[in-house]
């Protein structure tokens, strides 16, 4: 798989001698870590936010259940018959916050099509099976109580990650939309953990360059 504009910051001389950096929640930390995965050399540094190494056990149905879906995808791939729990309740802890998700005009409230779900377990396993090949400067956050993507999965990628400058922040009673579903004050310190993390990361490249 291809990541076609991806590596433009680099080739373009303005930002050529700019720090890179992936970002990515979720959904998105996996696809942040198979870019890094797929181009070990080309960033900085990557901030992981609640990133779905691994979908939570309670998220997935049984296995029996999985095995007939997967099959079922070969054939019938765009149907959406995948049972799932209601995400906003599992990943945002303030009620008002929750109640806000029902105006996002871009989120996606249905069902999940197959073939959706069987490609995300086949990532989220591939991912979980390459942590050690991770080599790039880790910042990972996750809530404690967050039972969308499991933070053990997070705290096996810190372990396992090959990277000698990789840092796991962990927050008390915190769900899985730590950018917009938790306190304000929770909410403020994790974007000044990431805020924080990319000025040292940043003077640290311009120290090198």
């Amino acid at each position: 798989m291809d990541y076609p504009g991806f590596g433009l910051s680099q080739e373009n001389p303005v930002f050529k001698s700019l720090p890179s950096f992936l970002f990515g929640q979720s959904m998105g930390g996996a696809v942040a870590l198979k870019i890094h995965l797929k181009q070990p050399k080309a960033w900085n540094g990557a901030i992981l936010c609640a990133p779905m190494c691994k979908i939570s056990e309670s998220m997935v149905p049984p296995k029996l259940v999985v095995h007939m879906l997967t099959a079922l995808a070969n054939v019938l791939p765009k149907n959406k018959i995948v049972p799932t729990k209601d995400l906003g309740d599992a990943a945002f802890r303030e009620p008002e916050k929750r109640e806000q998700t029902a105006y996002n005009v871009i989120s996606y409230k249905d069902k999940p099509r197959l073939r959706t779900a069987v490609e995300l377990l086949k990532t989220t396993e591939e991912i979980e099976q390459n942590l050690e090949n991770v080599t790039l400067p880790l910042l990972i956050l996750h809530g404690e109580a967050d039972t969308v993507t499991d933070p053990s999965v997070s705290k096996a990628l810190y372990e396992k990650a090959s990277s000698s400058d990789k840092k796991l922040e962990l927050y008390k009673d915190a769900y899985h939309a730590l950018l917009e579903g938790e306190p304000d004050e929770t909410i403020t310190q994790v974007f000044n953990d990431i805020i924080s993390w990319l000025d040292d990361h940043s003077l640290k490249h311009n120290q090198s360059s």
